[in-house]
């Protein structure tokens, strides 16, 4: 049986490139799940890449179906945003992903896939330095929206605190610092890998 690995982290905690540099490396074998949101695609994305953009009506048509396997709703500034994972056959059952998540979002594939098959990879950075990149990336946007990246970073201490990464079993934290990036996205590499080989026998 294959494995889903959960990459999650804080906004702004690097998740987007170890992603990149993780699914690239050929020896793991890894496969993508792309998520679905509601949310406005941003500049530089590309609808299938890093979500498949939808609306609530075409939420609820794939929830009649059957085939939203978890599903979380943020009030924003901007309004309400939904993300959510769809069962649209492409998850194959003998292989192995990497999916970029939240913590609900795991507890979500976790319960839809069983413990064993979803694994947490948990990505740490320093609160004023994700700030500083998350400035960064919003003032790049058409129309940048510092309430919401105030309300995500603010947020995030709440969802990701101690107290919820131990209740659903996160107990190994990857560092990733300013000069550490590669040394983080081998550890992880490495990481997967050994539960990758094991699975295999």
């Amino acid at each position: 049986m294959g494995t889903i690995f959960c990459l999650m982290g804080k906004s702004a905690s690097g998740k987007d490139t170890i992603y990149k540099r993780v699914i690239a490396c050929e020896e793991l074998g890894l496969h993508e799940i792309v998520s679905y949101t509601t949310r406005p695609i941003r500049i530089k994305e590309v609808d299938g890449r890093e979500y498949h953009f939808t609306d609530e009506e075409g939420y609820e048509k794939l929830k009649s179906e059957g085939r939203v396997i978890e599903t979380r709703i943020y009030n924003t500034a901007a309004g309400p945003w939904r993300y959510f994972t769809v069962d649209d056959g492409n998850i194959k059952e003998d292989e192995n992903y990497l999916i970029i998540g939240t913590l609900e979002q795991y507890h979500g594939l976790r319960e839809y896939f069983g413990e064993g098959r979803v694994i947490p990879v948990y990505v740490e950075l320093d609160d004023g330095e994700r700030l500083q990149r998350a400035l960064k990336r919003e003032r790049k946007q058409e129309r940048p929206n510092y309430r919401e990246l105030c309300r995500r970073f603010l947020a995030d201490d709440e969802d990701f605190s101690d107290a919820n990464l131990e209740r659903e079993g996160v107990k190994r934290r990857f560092r990733n610092e300013n000069d550490s990036l590669d040394g983080c996205v081998y550890e992880i590499s490495d990481y997967i890998k050994g539960i990758v080989d094991s699975a295999r026998g």
